[in-house]
């Protein structure tokens, strides 16, 4: 195969559920369990949720058509889907430097997101031996600071969560990533249900306490930063940005429709974080606790309420195999748009480009473990090595991609093409014209000034 050269065969989604359960997998991950009921906690409750849902369906739901749709016009890996979508237009190969931006994007996220994948499946471990059981705050703070300072652990959970990872992405497009979701994304369904019910039932009144916070609003709490937050988290929980749903548009058949598709994930990914928080702010209120803990509310603050109520152990292990199940279905995601490169790019078979991709990230991954031990004192910009890589791909990278696919989109693509494509009349497609020449952009462009203040 001469340089430059495509392979010519290109995988497909087997049915649109198999491609829905796989694009909302992605969706559904770490943002929605870990991040979001935190943020949550910090930002005011309601103030940040409303304002989380109204950016989700203005902002995120037309760049996640936009992405599908532009995967879809290439049918190859989003560097050359964007190249060649971009010739076709009339325009300059180097728009592929918004597929270049969004496949490295994803590859540095895959390096320190498994690491944190490994924590959750750690604490699956921990839940079972009983770990949390009478514990205070000082007991769950002590247990994941002695964690994060243990090479070996932190090396072995990694190592666990990335093989798996590799494996199910190893084995196709149909056989690998859709049954993989297809089996994942019920059992969180039913995990989270369980969850939810348990919540209610142990937590009594604080239940109605945790509802009220989410979603009785509040606007005496919003402020700049919760509205700001609450647009950022809107666009990273689709997976937005990152190379992913291009990738996965590529392998769509024309039958789809992209809105009505995108509309079903948007509203599985906000159901899952709405009743994450559900599940999580009862327990968190039922045991006096303060639900803007930050980033230490899952692994600090809610073993506390794990290790102080009846059936405890039990709902701590149903809870973290659902965080490390969510976090799998993202991670497989991640891994797919480099895998998809160097399977199309190069001589490369599916399984041998999976090992090669896996055991670099794999290799990067320890350096961000190290981050948090014997490298702690090394730093970049006044940042350790995996604090830099979650800087550099979520405030710069993933918000330079967006903006460069919604212009594309926008400006660079012909708008009857996509009019007709999307099937929307004249009403409606001055609505989506509007949002994606000016609103988006601007909102996007306000999320990477932010991001660097």
């Amino acid at each position: 195969m001469s340089k430059g050269t495509m392979k010519e065969n290109h995988s497909q989604w087997s049915s649109r559920m198999g491609f829905m359960l796989a694009a909302a997998g992605s969706a559904v991950g770490l943002g929605n369990i870990w991040k979001f009921p935190y943020m949550a906690g910090e930002m005011g409750g309601s103030a940040f949720v409303l304002t989380y849902l109204l950016f989700m369906f203005i902002i995120g739901l037309p760049i996640l058509v936009l992405e599908w749709l532009i995967g879809r016009r290439g049918q190859k890996n989003p560097i050359h889907t964007m190249e060649d979508v971009a010739i076709s237009e009339g325009r300059s190969k180097a728009w592929r430097w918004v597929g270049i931006i969004g496949v490295l994007g994803s590859f540095l996220i895959l390096s320190f997101y498994s690491v944190i994948g490994g924590w959750a499946t750690d604490y699956i471990v921990l839940a079972a031996q009983g770990a949390f059981e009478g514990a205070n705050g000082e007991i769950t703070g002590q247990l994941f600071t002695d964690f994060l300072g243990n090479v070996n652990s932190l090396l072995i959970w990694h190592t666990v969560f990335m093989f798996a990872t590799a494996f199910i992405v190893a084995m196709g497009v149909g056989a690998g990533l859709e049954r993989g979701c297809k089996v994942m994304m019920p059992g969180l369904g039913v995990l989270l249900l369980v969850l939810v019910g348990y919540a209610q039932y142990v937590s009594g009144s604080a239940f109605y306490d945790a509802i009220q916070f989410l979603f009785t609003p509040n606007w005496s709490a919003i402020s700049g930063k919760a509205i700001l937050a609450a647009l950022g988290h809107a666009f990273f929980s689709l997976s937005l940005g990152m190379g992913i749903m291009m990738a996965y548009g590529s392998y769509l058949g024309k039958n789809v429709n992209l809105l009505s598709t995108a509309s079903t994930v948007v509203i599985l990914d906000v159901i899952v974080a709405m009743l994450s928080g559900i599940a999580i702010f009862p327990l968190v209120f039922a045991n006096g606790l303060q639900p803007g803990e930050g980033p230490g509310l899952i692994f600090v603050t809610l073993p506390i309420a794990f290790g102080n109520m009846a059936g405890g152990s039990i709902l701590g292990i149903l809870f973290f195999i659902f965080l490390t199940f969510a976090a799998l279905t993202s991670s497989i995601s991640l891994l797919e748009p480099t895998v998809e490169l160097l399977e199309e790019k190069t001589h490369m078979g599916r399984k041998t480009a999976t090992v090669v991709s896996s055991v670099v990230i794999w290799a990067l991954g320890i350096a961000c473990i190290l981050s948090f031990n014997e490298w702690a004192e090394v730093k970049l910009f006044n940042k350790n090595i995996f604090d830099l890589l979650d800087y550099l791909t979520s405030k710069i990278m993933l918000p330079i991609t967006g903006l460069g696919t919604v212009i594309f989109g926008a400006w660079m693509m012909n708008q009857k093409l996509i009019c007709k494509e999307l099937n929307l009349d004249s009403f409606w497609f001055k609505v989506w014209s509007i949002l994606t020449k000016f609103i988006i952009p601007i909102a996007v462009i306000v999320i990477l000034v932010y991001g660097f203040a």
